[in-house]
Protein backbone atom coordinates (compact mmCIF):
# COMPACT_ATOMS: atom_id res chain seq x y z
CA UNK A 1 0.00 0.00 0.00
CA UNK A 2 0.94 3.43 -0.45
CA UNK A 3 1.47 5.37 2.68
CA UNK A 4 3.43 8.24 1.53
CA UNK A 5 3.00 11.69 4.19
CA UNK A 6 3.85 14.81 3.48
CA UNK A 7 6.22 17.16 5.36
CA UNK A 8 4.29 19.51 7.87
CA UNK A 9 5.84 22.38 6.33
CA UNK A 10 4.81 22.42 3.40
CA UNK A 11 1.19 21.90 3.29
CA UNK A 12 -0.90 21.35 0.25
CA UNK A 13 -2.25 24.63 -0.02
CA UNK A 14 -4.88 25.48 -2.83
CA UNK A 15 -3.87 26.88 -6.46
CA UNK A 16 -5.22 30.41 -6.51
CA UNK A 17 -8.95 30.21 -7.63
CA UNK A 18 -9.92 31.26 -10.97
CA UNK A 19 -12.71 34.11 -11.69
CA UNK A 20 -15.53 33.07 -11.25
CA UNK A 21 -17.70 32.10 -14.41
CA UNK A 22 -21.36 34.01 -14.82
CA UNK A 23 -22.97 30.94 -13.00
CA UNK A 24 -21.40 31.66 -10.62
CA UNK A 25 -22.25 35.16 -9.95
CA UNK A 26 -25.77 33.75 -9.36
CA UNK A 27 -27.43 32.44 -6.79
CA UNK A 28 -30.54 30.68 -8.34
CA UNK A 29 -32.29 29.07 -5.37
CA UNK A 30 -32.25 32.23 -3.07
CA UNK A 31 -33.31 34.34 -6.07
CA UNK A 32 -36.14 32.25 -6.63
CA UNK A 33 -36.92 32.33 -3.42
CA UNK A 34 -36.73 36.07 -2.95
CA UNK A 35 -38.85 36.50 -6.26
CA UNK A 36 -41.60 34.33 -4.90
CA UNK A 37 -41.87 35.92 -1.44
CA UNK A 38 -41.96 39.09 -3.65
CA UNK A 39 -45.47 38.18 -4.45
CA UNK A 40 -48.72 38.53 -2.92
CA UNK A 41 -49.30 35.74 -1.88
CA UNK A 42 -53.06 33.98 0.46
CA UNK A 43 -51.47 31.23 2.27
CA UNK A 44 -53.31 28.84 3.24
CA UNK A 45 -50.31 26.02 3.76
CA UNK A 46 -48.06 25.67 5.82
CA UNK A 47 -45.93 26.41 7.79
CA UNK A 48 -48.68 27.89 9.79
CA UNK A 49 -47.78 31.51 10.41
CA UNK A 50 -48.83 31.91 6.81
CA UNK A 51 -46.16 35.03 6.88
CA UNK A 52 -48.49 37.02 8.78
CA UNK A 53 -47.12 40.58 9.13
CA UNK A 54 -48.41 40.60 12.63
CA UNK A 55 -47.58 36.93 14.42
CA UNK A 56 -44.81 36.85 17.18
CA UNK A 57 -42.23 35.43 14.63
CA UNK A 58 -43.02 38.34 12.71
CA UNK A 59 -42.16 40.47 15.49
CA UNK A 60 -39.21 39.16 16.94
CA UNK A 61 -37.56 38.53 13.61
CA UNK A 62 -39.06 40.66 11.21
CA UNK A 63 -41.80 40.15 7.90
CA UNK A 64 -39.02 38.92 5.91
CA UNK A 65 -38.05 35.65 7.46
CA UNK A 66 -41.54 34.62 7.73
CA UNK A 67 -42.06 35.59 4.22
CA UNK A 68 -38.95 33.65 2.81
CA UNK A 69 -40.23 30.63 4.92
CA UNK A 70 -41.63 28.48 2.47
CA UNK A 71 -42.56 24.69 2.28
CA UNK A 72 -40.73 22.26 -0.42
CA UNK A 73 -42.05 21.31 -3.60
CA UNK A 74 -43.32 24.74 -5.10
CA UNK A 75 -43.34 24.95 -9.12
CA UNK A 76 -40.33 27.36 -9.97
CA UNK A 77 -38.36 26.94 -7.01
CA UNK A 78 -37.60 23.24 -6.26
CA UNK A 79 -40.27 21.44 -8.54
CA UNK A 80 -40.20 20.58 -12.34
CA UNK A 81 -37.68 19.70 -14.70
CA UNK A 82 -34.42 22.38 -14.09
CA UNK A 83 -35.63 24.21 -11.26
CA UNK A 84 -33.39 26.83 -9.46
CA UNK A 85 -32.77 24.26 -6.71
CA UNK A 86 -31.19 21.81 -9.66
CA UNK A 87 -29.32 24.84 -10.87
CA UNK A 88 -27.87 25.82 -6.96
CA UNK A 89 -27.19 22.28 -6.90
CA UNK A 90 -25.12 21.55 -9.89
CA UNK A 91 -23.21 25.09 -9.15
CA UNK A 92 -22.14 24.04 -5.53
CA UNK A 93 -20.75 20.92 -7.31
CA UNK A 94 -18.62 22.57 -9.49
CA UNK A 95 -17.52 25.02 -6.74
CA UNK A 96 -16.03 21.67 -4.64
CA UNK A 97 -15.30 19.99 -7.40
CA UNK A 98 -17.44 17.55 -6.89
CA UNK A 99 -19.67 15.04 -9.09
CA UNK A 100 -22.70 15.63 -7.63
CA UNK A 101 -23.81 17.60 -4.27
CA UNK A 102 -26.31 17.58 -1.74
CA UNK A 103 -28.14 20.14 0.83
CA UNK A 104 -28.64 19.10 3.74
CA UNK A 105 -30.76 20.79 6.27
CA UNK A 106 -29.93 19.04 9.41
CA UNK A 107 -25.91 19.50 9.71
CA UNK A 108 -23.15 17.92 9.01
CA UNK A 109 -24.47 15.19 11.52
CA UNK A 110 -26.81 13.80 8.64
CA UNK A 111 -23.91 13.97 5.94
CA UNK A 112 -21.85 11.42 8.48
CA UNK A 113 -25.18 9.53 8.82
CA UNK A 114 -26.12 9.58 5.27
CA UNK A 115 -22.14 8.08 4.76
CA UNK A 116 -22.25 5.22 7.71
CA UNK A 117 -25.09 3.99 6.13
CA UNK A 118 -24.13 3.73 2.56
CA UNK A 119 -21.34 1.91 3.27
CA UNK A 120 -22.50 -1.67 3.78
CA UNK A 121 -22.37 -2.00 0.46
CA UNK A 122 -18.88 -2.06 0.28
CA UNK A 123 -18.26 -4.51 3.53
CA UNK A 124 -18.92 -5.23 6.65
CA UNK A 125 -16.04 -3.33 8.98
CA UNK A 126 -15.51 0.70 8.55
CA UNK A 127 -11.75 1.71 9.60
CA UNK A 128 -12.62 4.37 11.19
CA UNK A 129 -10.33 7.45 13.21
CA UNK A 130 -11.57 6.75 16.94
CA UNK A 131 -11.73 10.24 17.41
CA UNK A 132 -14.52 10.83 14.66
CA UNK A 133 -18.04 12.99 15.71
CA UNK A 134 -20.25 11.48 17.57
CA UNK A 135 -22.90 11.83 14.21
CA UNK A 136 -20.62 9.15 12.55
CA UNK A 137 -20.79 6.66 15.71
CA UNK A 138 -25.05 7.60 15.24
CA UNK A 139 -24.21 6.32 11.97
CA UNK A 140 -23.12 2.76 12.79
CA UNK A 141 -25.91 2.36 14.85
CA UNK A 142 -28.13 2.85 12.45
CA UNK A 143 -26.01 0.90 9.80
CA UNK A 144 -24.94 -2.36 11.84
CA UNK A 145 -21.32 -1.99 10.47
CA UNK A 146 -18.53 -3.01 12.89
CA UNK A 147 -15.35 -0.86 13.22
CA UNK A 148 -11.66 -1.27 13.43
CA UNK A 149 -11.01 2.15 14.78
CA UNK A 150 -7.49 3.73 13.99
CA UNK A 151 -6.00 5.75 17.05
CA UNK A 152 -5.40 9.65 16.51
CA UNK A 153 -2.16 11.15 17.99
CA UNK A 154 -2.83 12.83 21.16
CA UNK A 155 -1.06 16.06 22.47
CA UNK A 156 -1.30 15.17 26.26
CA UNK A 157 -0.39 18.89 27.05
CA UNK A 158 -3.32 20.16 25.49
CA UNK A 159 -6.02 17.15 26.24
CA UNK A 160 -7.01 17.12 22.48
CA UNK A 161 -6.89 14.88 19.78
CA UNK A 162 -5.43 15.57 16.20
CA UNK A 163 -5.43 12.72 13.12
CA UNK A 164 -4.02 9.56 11.94
CA UNK A 165 -1.42 8.94 9.37
CA UNK A 166 -1.64 7.01 6.40
CA UNK A 167 0.61 4.46 7.69
CA UNK A 168 -1.57 3.80 10.73
CA UNK A 169 -4.71 3.21 7.84
CA UNK A 170 -2.57 0.67 6.30
CA UNK A 171 -1.84 -1.21 9.43
CA UNK A 172 -5.66 -1.11 9.97
CA UNK A 173 -6.64 -1.87 6.60
CA UNK A 174 -4.04 -5.02 6.53
CA UNK A 175 -5.95 -6.52 9.50
CA UNK A 176 -9.53 -6.10 7.82
CA UNK A 177 -10.30 -7.94 5.01
CA UNK A 178 -13.99 -6.95 4.71
CA UNK A 179 -13.06 -3.55 5.07
CA UNK A 180 -15.89 -1.45 3.37
CA UNK A 181 -14.34 2.10 4.10
CA UNK A 182 -11.82 4.71 5.40
CA UNK A 183 -13.51 7.46 7.36
CA UNK A 184 -11.11 10.44 8.73
CA UNK A 185 -11.43 13.68 10.16
CA UNK A 186 -9.87 16.36 8.31
CA UNK A 187 -9.58 18.99 9.52
CA UNK A 188 -9.53 18.38 13.67
CA UNK A 189 -11.51 21.01 15.46
CA UNK A 190 -8.39 22.94 16.63
CA UNK A 191 -7.65 23.26 12.90
CA UNK A 192 -4.94 20.46 12.20
CA UNK A 193 -5.00 18.93 8.69
CA UNK A 194 -4.33 15.51 7.91
CA UNK A 195 -2.30 13.98 4.38
CA UNK A 196 -5.86 13.25 3.34
CA UNK A 197 -3.58 12.45 -0.32
CA UNK A 198 -1.73 9.75 1.05
CA UNK A 199 -4.50 8.35 3.26
CA UNK A 200 -6.63 8.69 0.12
CA UNK A 201 -3.90 6.72 -1.77
CA UNK A 202 -3.87 4.00 1.09
CA UNK A 203 -7.01 3.55 0.69
CA UNK A 204 -7.57 3.10 -2.61
CA UNK A 205 -4.55 0.67 -2.85
CA UNK A 206 -7.17 -1.58 -0.63
CA UNK A 207 -9.78 -1.01 -2.95
CA UNK A 208 -12.04 0.81 -0.60
CA UNK A 209 -13.05 4.34 -0.76
CA UNK A 210 -12.15 7.12 1.91
CA UNK A 211 -14.72 9.12 3.82
CA UNK A 212 -13.68 12.78 5.21
CA UNK A 213 -15.65 14.43 7.77
CA UNK A 214 -14.61 18.06 6.06
CA UNK A 215 -17.08 19.67 8.62
CA UNK A 216 -14.47 22.39 9.66
CA UNK A 217 -13.30 22.61 6.21
CA UNK A 218 -16.32 24.06 3.98
CA UNK A 219 -14.35 27.29 3.02
CA UNK A 220 -11.20 25.22 2.39
CA UNK A 221 -9.64 25.76 -1.76
CA UNK A 222 -10.98 29.13 -2.45
CA UNK A 223 -8.42 30.92 -1.32
CA UNK A 224 -4.58 30.33 -2.44
CA UNK A 225 -3.98 30.77 1.71
CA UNK A 226 -6.04 28.04 2.80
CA UNK A 227 -5.53 24.37 2.56
CA UNK A 228 -6.68 22.31 -0.63
CA UNK A 229 -9.86 20.80 -0.05
CA UNK A 230 -10.27 16.80 0.76
CA UNK A 231 -12.53 16.42 -2.76
CA UNK A 232 -9.36 17.56 -4.62
CA UNK A 233 -6.82 15.53 -2.57
CA UNK A 234 -8.12 12.13 -3.32
CA UNK A 235 -11.56 11.92 -0.92
CA UNK A 236 -14.70 9.51 -2.44
CA UNK A 237 -17.00 11.71 -0.06
CA UNK A 238 -16.73 14.41 2.07
CA UNK A 239 -19.38 15.93 4.37
CA UNK A 240 -19.36 19.81 4.49
CA UNK A 241 -20.94 21.95 7.65
CA UNK A 242 -21.15 24.83 5.51
CA UNK A 243 -22.51 26.51 8.39
CA UNK A 244 -19.14 26.95 10.46
CA UNK A 245 -17.02 29.06 8.52
CA UNK A 246 -18.38 29.18 4.72
CA UNK A 247 -21.32 31.49 5.95
CA UNK A 248 -24.63 29.57 5.74
CA UNK A 249 -27.22 29.42 8.67
CA UNK A 250 -27.00 26.92 11.36
CA UNK A 251 -27.60 23.48 10.85
CA UNK A 252 -27.16 23.47 6.79
CA UNK A 253 -24.33 21.51 5.61
CA UNK A 254 -23.26 19.83 2.16
CA UNK A 255 -22.27 16.28 1.47
CA UNK A 256 -20.24 16.23 -1.83
CA UNK A 257 -19.60 12.77 -3.97
CA UNK A 258 -16.54 13.06 -5.90
CA UNK A 259 -15.87 11.99 -9.55
CA UNK A 260 -13.57 8.70 -8.46
CA UNK A 261 -13.43 5.40 -8.93
CA UNK A 262 -16.34 4.58 -6.59
CA UNK A 263 -18.76 7.34 -7.81
CA UNK A 264 -20.80 5.41 -10.11
CA UNK A 265 -21.54 2.65 -6.86
CA UNK A 266 -21.93 5.49 -4.03
CA UNK A 267 -24.09 8.32 -6.01
CA UNK A 268 -27.65 6.27 -5.81
CA UNK A 269 -26.64 4.80 -2.30
CA UNK A 270 -26.02 8.03 -1.18
CA UNK A 271 -29.29 9.38 -2.80
CA UNK A 272 -31.51 6.89 -1.72
CA UNK A 273 -30.23 7.58 1.70
CA UNK A 274 -30.38 11.09 1.64
CA UNK A 275 -33.80 10.66 1.04
CA UNK A 276 -34.32 8.08 4.09
CA UNK A 277 -32.77 11.03 6.59
CA UNK A 278 -33.94 14.65 5.04
CA UNK A 279 -36.78 15.85 5.82
CA UNK A 280 -39.58 16.13 4.24
CA UNK A 281 -40.34 19.83 5.08
CA UNK A 282 -36.38 21.14 4.55
CA UNK A 283 -36.36 24.67 5.23
CA UNK A 284 -36.29 27.22 2.52
CA UNK A 285 -34.13 29.59 4.68
CA UNK A 286 -31.69 26.95 5.41
CA UNK A 287 -31.42 25.92 1.25
CA UNK A 288 -31.20 29.23 0.69
CA UNK A 289 -28.69 30.14 2.77
CA UNK A 290 -26.20 27.30 1.61
CA UNK A 291 -26.67 29.00 -1.55
CA UNK A 292 -26.06 32.28 -0.82
CA UNK A 293 -22.57 30.80 1.16
CA UNK A 294 -21.33 28.94 -2.31
CA UNK A 295 -21.89 32.23 -4.12
CA UNK A 296 -19.80 34.44 -1.50
CA UNK A 297 -16.99 31.41 -1.19
CA UNK A 298 -16.80 31.62 -4.92
CA UNK A 299 -16.70 35.03 -5.56
CA UNK A 300 -15.10 36.50 -2.64
CA UNK A 301 -11.23 35.20 -2.44
CA UNK A 302 -10.31 39.37 -1.29
CA UNK A 303 -12.89 39.36 1.54
CA UNK A 304 -11.61 35.61 2.66
CA UNK A 305 -8.35 36.59 2.55
CA UNK A 306 -8.56 39.42 5.08
CA UNK A 307 -10.45 37.07 7.03
CA UNK A 308 -6.80 35.08 7.19
CA UNK A 309 -5.11 38.21 7.44
CA UNK A 310 -7.21 38.80 11.09
CA UNK A 311 -6.38 35.82 12.31
CA UNK A 312 -2.95 36.05 11.43
CA UNK A 313 -2.84 39.47 13.25
CA UNK A 314 -4.61 37.88 16.64
CA UNK A 315 -1.56 34.83 16.26
CA UNK A 316 1.00 37.69 16.03
CA UNK A 317 0.35 39.81 19.13
CA UNK A 318 -0.41 36.53 21.16
CA UNK A 319 3.02 35.41 20.47
CA UNK A 320 4.88 39.02 20.85
CA UNK A 321 2.49 40.07 24.10
CA UNK A 322 4.37 36.74 25.28
CA UNK A 323 1.45 35.51 27.86
CA UNK A 324 -0.46 33.11 26.06
CA UNK A 325 1.31 30.84 23.07
CA UNK A 326 -0.49 29.85 19.77
CA UNK A 327 -1.59 25.83 19.48
CA UNK A 328 -0.58 25.52 16.19
CA UNK A 329 2.98 26.43 16.77
CA UNK A 330 3.18 23.18 18.29
CA UNK A 331 1.62 21.07 15.81
CA UNK A 332 5.31 20.02 13.64
CA UNK A 333 5.52 17.87 16.55
CA UNK A 334 2.95 14.97 15.10
CA UNK A 335 3.52 13.50 12.08
CA UNK A 336 0.23 13.50 11.13
CA UNK A 337 -0.37 16.92 11.23
CA UNK A 338 0.93 18.35 7.42
CA UNK A 339 -1.01 21.89 7.74
CA UNK A 340 -3.32 24.31 9.83
CA UNK A 341 -6.50 25.87 8.81
CA UNK A 342 -5.28 29.60 9.21
CA UNK A 343 -9.16 30.49 10.28
CA UNK A 344 -8.66 28.89 13.25
CA UNK A 345 -7.12 30.46 16.32
CA UNK A 346 -6.30 27.91 19.20
CA UNK A 347 -4.64 29.95 22.45
CA UNK A 348 -2.89 28.23 25.17
CA UNK A 349 -4.11 29.77 28.16
CA UNK A 350 -2.43 27.89 31.34
CA UNK A 351 1.04 29.82 30.63
CA UNK A 352 -0.98 32.84 31.45
CA UNK A 353 -2.42 31.71 34.54
CA UNK A 354 -5.97 30.36 33.61
CA UNK A 355 -7.74 27.72 32.26
CA UNK A 356 -9.78 27.74 28.94
CA UNK A 357 -12.92 27.04 30.80
CA UNK A 358 -12.77 30.20 33.08
CA UNK A 359 -11.40 32.21 29.97
CA UNK A 360 -13.99 31.39 27.89
CA UNK A 361 -16.97 32.40 30.83
CA UNK A 362 -15.22 35.25 31.94
CA UNK A 363 -14.65 36.60 28.02
CA UNK A 364 -18.57 36.00 27.51
CA UNK A 365 -19.56 37.54 30.76
CA UNK A 366 -16.95 40.41 31.16
CA UNK A 367 -16.35 41.06 27.57
CA UNK A 368 -19.49 40.31 25.51
CA UNK A 369 -17.19 38.10 23.28
CA UNK A 370 -17.65 34.32 22.44
CA UNK A 371 -14.97 31.47 21.28
CA UNK A 372 -16.05 28.80 19.88
CA UNK A 373 -14.92 26.54 22.27
CA UNK A 374 -12.29 25.98 25.45
CA UNK A 375 -10.70 22.83 26.97
CA UNK A 376 -8.94 22.89 30.11
CA UNK A 377 -5.72 24.13 28.75
CA UNK A 378 -7.09 26.40 25.71
CA UNK A 379 -9.75 28.46 23.55
CA UNK A 380 -10.46 28.57 20.19
CA UNK A 381 -11.49 31.36 18.07
CA UNK A 382 -12.82 30.92 14.39
CA UNK A 383 -13.00 33.82 12.15
CA UNK A 384 -15.60 32.98 9.27
CA UNK A 385 -14.35 33.16 5.90
CA UNK A 386 -15.29 36.81 4.49
CA UNK A 387 -15.98 37.82 7.91
CA UNK A 388 -13.70 41.33 9.83
CA UNK A 389 -14.30 40.72 13.64
CA UNK A 390 -12.83 43.60 16.03
CA UNK A 391 -9.52 41.58 16.06
CA UNK A 392 -7.89 44.31 18.49
CA UNK A 393 -10.99 43.75 20.90
CA UNK A 394 -10.23 40.35 21.57
CA UNK A 395 -6.74 40.40 22.00
CA UNK A 396 -6.89 43.26 24.42
CA UNK A 397 -9.76 41.36 26.18
CA UNK A 398 -8.02 37.87 26.37
CA UNK A 399 -5.06 39.90 28.46
CA UNK A 400 -7.07 41.47 30.86
CA UNK A 401 -8.28 38.23 32.05
CA UNK A 402 -6.52 37.84 35.78
CA UNK A 403 -3.58 36.00 36.37
CA UNK A 404 -3.76 34.08 38.50
CA UNK A 405 -6.74 33.31 39.65
CA UNK A 406 -7.36 33.78 43.17
CA UNK A 407 -9.99 31.14 43.73
CA UNK A 408 -10.31 27.81 41.39
CA UNK A 409 -13.07 27.59 38.91
CA UNK A 410 -15.23 24.57 39.63
CA UNK A 411 -13.80 21.39 38.27
CA UNK A 412 -10.38 22.62 38.49
CA UNK A 413 -8.24 21.41 41.43
CA UNK A 414 -7.07 17.88 39.86
CA UNK A 415 -4.58 19.05 37.69
CA UNK A 416 -4.62 19.02 33.90
CA UNK A 417 -7.80 17.73 32.33
CA UNK A 418 -6.61 14.75 30.11
CA UNK A 419 -8.31 13.00 27.61
CA UNK A 420 -8.87 9.21 28.65
CA UNK A 421 -7.66 5.92 26.77
CA UNK A 422 -10.50 4.50 25.64
CA UNK A 423 -12.05 1.27 26.60
CA UNK A 424 -11.92 -2.33 25.47
CA UNK A 425 -14.33 -2.88 22.32
CA UNK A 426 -16.92 -5.83 23.21
CA UNK A 427 -19.98 -5.31 20.94
CA UNK A 428 -20.31 -3.28 17.92
CA UNK A 429 -22.24 -0.46 17.88
CA UNK A 430 -25.78 -1.01 16.86
CA UNK A 431 -25.69 -4.67 19.28
CA UNK A 432 -25.09 -2.26 22.09
CA UNK A 433 -27.41 0.55 21.74
CA UNK A 434 -30.39 -2.30 21.10
CA UNK A 435 -29.65 -4.26 23.88
CA UNK A 436 -31.40 -4.31 27.01
CA UNK A 437 -30.07 -1.88 29.46
CA UNK A 438 -29.67 -1.11 33.06
CA UNK A 439 -28.82 2.81 34.17
CA UNK A 440 -26.85 2.64 37.25
CA UNK A 441 -24.69 4.92 39.32
CA UNK A 442 -21.40 5.77 37.53
CA UNK A 443 -19.18 4.15 39.92
CA UNK A 444 -20.60 1.22 39.36
CA UNK A 445 -21.10 1.30 35.56
CA UNK A 446 -17.00 1.13 35.68
CA UNK A 447 -16.08 -2.11 34.12
CA UNK A 448 -19.59 -2.38 32.58
CA UNK A 449 -20.30 -2.04 28.36
CA UNK A 450 -21.84 0.96 27.46
CA UNK A 451 -24.92 1.70 25.81
CA UNK A 452 -24.81 5.34 24.70
CA UNK A 453 -22.29 7.55 23.43
CA UNK A 454 -20.73 9.79 25.83
CA UNK A 455 -19.32 12.89 24.51
CA UNK A 456 -17.63 16.15 26.15
CA UNK A 457 -19.41 18.86 23.74
CA UNK A 458 -18.25 20.71 21.77
CA UNK A 459 -16.18 18.90 20.01
CA UNK A 460 -18.25 16.00 20.21
CA UNK A 461 -15.53 13.75 19.83
CA UNK A 462 -16.93 10.38 21.80
CA UNK A 463 -15.06 9.73 24.71
CA UNK A 464 -16.77 6.49 25.28
CA UNK A 465 -18.72 4.49 23.00
CA UNK A 466 -21.44 1.99 22.66
CA UNK A 467 -20.00 -1.34 22.79
CA UNK A 468 -17.14 -0.07 24.82
CA UNK A 469 -16.29 -1.20 28.68
CA UNK A 470 -16.45 2.10 30.80
CA UNK A 471 -13.15 2.54 32.57
CA UNK A 472 -12.53 4.80 35.75
CA UNK A 473 -10.71 7.34 33.94
CA UNK A 474 -13.41 7.81 31.17
CA UNK A 475 -16.04 8.73 34.22
CA UNK A 476 -13.95 10.89 35.92
CA UNK A 477 -13.11 12.59 32.62
CA UNK A 478 -16.75 13.17 31.82
CA UNK A 479 -17.87 14.27 35.49
CA UNK A 480 -14.76 16.75 35.33
CA UNK A 481 -15.93 17.81 32.30
CA UNK A 482 -19.56 18.67 32.94
CA UNK A 483 -18.28 20.40 36.41
CA UNK A 484 -16.46 22.82 34.45
CA UNK A 485 -18.20 26.09 33.63
CA UNK A 486 -20.00 25.60 29.86
CA UNK A 487 -19.16 22.34 30.32
CA UNK A 488 -21.77 19.87 28.28
CA UNK A 489 -21.25 15.88 27.60
CA UNK A 490 -23.95 15.01 24.88
CA UNK A 491 -25.63 11.75 25.54
CA UNK A 492 -25.58 11.90 29.66
CA UNK A 493 -28.74 11.11 31.47
CA UNK A 494 -28.06 13.77 33.60
CA UNK A 495 -25.92 16.78 33.95
CA UNK A 496 -23.47 15.95 36.51
CA UNK A 497 -22.60 12.69 34.72
CA UNK A 498 -24.20 10.85 37.97
CA UNK A 499 -25.97 7.92 36.38
CA UNK A 500 -24.92 5.50 33.17
CA UNK A 501 -26.47 3.75 30.89
CA UNK A 502 -24.84 0.17 30.57
CA UNK A 503 -25.67 -3.10 28.64
CA UNK A 504 -27.64 -5.25 31.04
Amino acid sequence: MNTRTTDHRTPSLSPAPALPDGGQLCAPYAEAVLRHAGRDWLRLNVPGHAAAPGSDLAGLFGSRITALDFPPLLDGIDLGPDTPLDRALALAAKAWGARRTWFLTNGASQGNQIASMVAPALGRTLVVQRSVHSSVIDGLVLSGLDAVFVQPSVDPEQGIAHGVTAADVAEALERTPDAAAVYIVSPSYFGAVADVRAIADTAHAAGVPLIVDEAWGSHFGFHPGLPANALSAGADLATSSTHKLAGSLTQSAMLHLAEGPFADLLEPLVDRAFRLVQSTSASALLTASLDLARRSLVTGAGATGGSIAAADRVRRAVRALGRFTVVSDGFHAFPDIVGADPLRVAIDTRAGGITGHEARRRLFRDHQIMVEVATDAAVVAVIGAGSAPDTDRFVEALHTLPSPLTTAPAGAGAGMLRLPAPGATKLSAREAFLSPALVVAAEEAVGRISADTLAAYPPGIPNVLPGEVITAEAVRFLQRTAAAPNGHVRGALDLGVTRLRVVA
